[in-house]
C-alpha cells in the first residue's frame, strides 16, 4: 500500500507540471534557463528559492494565468536549469542576468518580477539592475538587501537565525545533503516526489555556491553600502512564523523604493508563505497588480 501511494503521488505530480504550462529554454549569455509559461497578458516571471524549483509557484499559477502570461523559471543549479562549475558563476549579476535573459527571450520590454528567498534576493538585484525592465516587483520573505546587511551586523536574533548560511558557505558542505534531505520543509505529501526528482536533477554544489557568492559574511562590513533606488512599485509579503529571515529586516525599506511600497504580514505563516498561506498570497498578488484595472 505504501509503495502504491508513492507511485500515486508520483503520478499526480508529474502530471499537475504537465498541466501547468508550456516548458521552454531561455539562453543567458550560454547558460540555459528553463522555465513553465501558461496565460496571455502583461508578463510576470517568478523566482523561486532555496532549496525550491519552478513548481513552488504551482499554487499561483492557475490564478494569475487567467489575466497574465506567467513564467516560474528554475534558477541556474537547479532541476532543469544548466549547472556551471564554481562559485563565480552564481554570483548576484549572473543570476540577475538570468532573469533578464528569459524576459528578452520571450520578446518583451518590461515583467513584473516576483521572487522568493534567493529569488527575492534576485528580484531585488533585478529591478536595481534593470529599471526599466522592472515594471512591478514582488518580494516574498527577503528583505532589501541593505536591511538584511544591517540586521546580521546588528541584530544578535538575525544572527543567530543565519548560523545555517555560515554552515552552508564552509568548504564540502554541500557533500554532507541530498535530495531527499532538501525535502524536508515539504509539507505536501503529494508534491514531494516532484522535489525529490528535481533535487536528483540539481547541483546541490551550485545551490549552496549562491551562499559562498552572495551571502553577507562576518564583519558585515557591507553595511551602509549604497544601492540604487527602486523606481517601480514594490509589493512585500512576509510570513511572521519565518525562523530563517525575520521580519525587522524590512524596516526602513521605504529609503530604498522611489515608488509605492505595500508590506503585508501574514501571521501563522513561515518562510515558505507561498505555500502555507496560498491562498491570501496568490489574492494579494492578484489584485496588487490589478489594482488600477479594478478601482
Amino acid at each position: 500500500m505504501v509503495i502504491g501511494s508513492l507511485i500515486l503521488a508520483a503520478t499526480t505530480a508529474v502530471a499537475q507540471e504537465k498541466e501547468l504550462g508550456e516548458h521552454g529554454f531561455a539562453d543567458s549569455d550560454g547558460v540555459k534557463i528553463h522555465y513553465v509559461t501558461a496565460g496571455e497578458g502583461p508578463l510576470v516571471v517568478m523566482v523561486h528559492g532555496f532549496p525550491d524549483f519552478w513548481y513552488t509557484w504551482r499554487n499561483q499559477m492557475p490564478q494569475l494565468a487567467k489575466n497574465f502570461q506567467v513564467v516560474a523559471i528554475d534558477q541556474r543549479g537547479y532541476n532543469k536549469s544548466d549547472q556551471p562549475k564554481g562559485v563565480e558563476n552564481y554570483a548576484m549579476d549572473k543570476l540577475a542576468a538570468d532573469v533578464r535573459a528569459v524576459v528578452r527571450h520571450l520578446k518583451r520590454d518590461q515583467a513584473t518580477i516576483v521572487g522568493h528567498d534567493w529569488g527575492g534576493a534576485v528580484s531585488w538585484t533585478t529591478a536595481m539592475t534593470y529599471p526599466d525592465m522592472v515594471q512591478n516587483l514582488i518580494v516574498l520573505n527577503l528583505p532589501h538587501p541593505a536591511g538584511m546587511a544591517r540586521e546580521l551586523a546588528n541584530n544578535p536574533k538575525q544572527q543567530a537565525a543565519s548560523k545555517y548560511a555560515q554552515m552552508f558557505q564552509m568548504p564540502g558542505a554541500y557533500k554532507t545533503l541530498n535530495a531527499q534531505a532538501l525535502t524536508s520543509w515539504v509539507k505536501d505529501e503529494a508534491a514531494r516526489p516532484a522535489y525529490v526528482a528535481a533535487f536528483e536533477k540539481s547541483s546541490i554544489e551550485g545551490m549552496l555556491n549562491y551562499y559562498v557568492a552572495n551571502y553577507p559574511k562576518e564583519p558585515y562590513d557591507n553595511v551602509g553600502r549604497e544601492f540604487p533606488n527602486i523606481k517601480c512599485p514594490v509589493l512585500v509579503l512576509h510570513g511572521m512564523d519565518d525562523t530563517a529571515l525575520l521580519a525587522d529586516g524590512h524596516n526602513s525599506t521605504w529609503d530604498h523604493v522611489d515608488n509605492d511600497l505595500t508590506i503585508m504580514t501574514i501571521p501563522g505563516a513561515g518562510h515558505f508563505v507561498q505555500h502555507d498561506a496560498s491562498d491570501k498570497v496568490t489574492r494579494a498578488i492578484d489584485l496588487w497588480l490589478r489594482q488600477d484595472e479594478l478601482n
